[in-house]
């Protein structure tokens, strides 16, 4: 829901207090913070994001590489997005 109002900051803080609650956060739940950060144009965000997922042992999967491209994209950091599409690829 956060992601469509385009409230990334409130998705953002509903990840960290999962977090703080001992909840366990997966690809699903990083997947709509990184998406609310896509349609907000917060690509530094999401890419923060997605290391935050490795870091937490949590797969990122096509959807998470694709709303971080999007996120890069509207950024206009085309080099991290062509990054990212090699590492969809691998």
């Amino acid at each position: 829901a956060c992601g469509v109002a385009g409230k990334w900051q409130e998705a953002l803080r509903l990840l960290q207090e999962m977090e703080t609650e001992g909840i366990e956060r997966n690809t699903i739940t990083y997947n709509a913070a990184i998406q609310a950060c896509e349609r907000a144009g917060e690509w530094e965000q999401a890419t923060a994001l997605l290391e935050q997922m490795k870091q937490d042992g949590v797969p990122a999967d096509t959807i998470t590489y694709n709303a971080l491209v999007r996120a890069c994209e509207k950024g206009g950091n085309y080099e991290l997005a062509y990054d990212l599409m090699r590492q969809m690829q691998i």
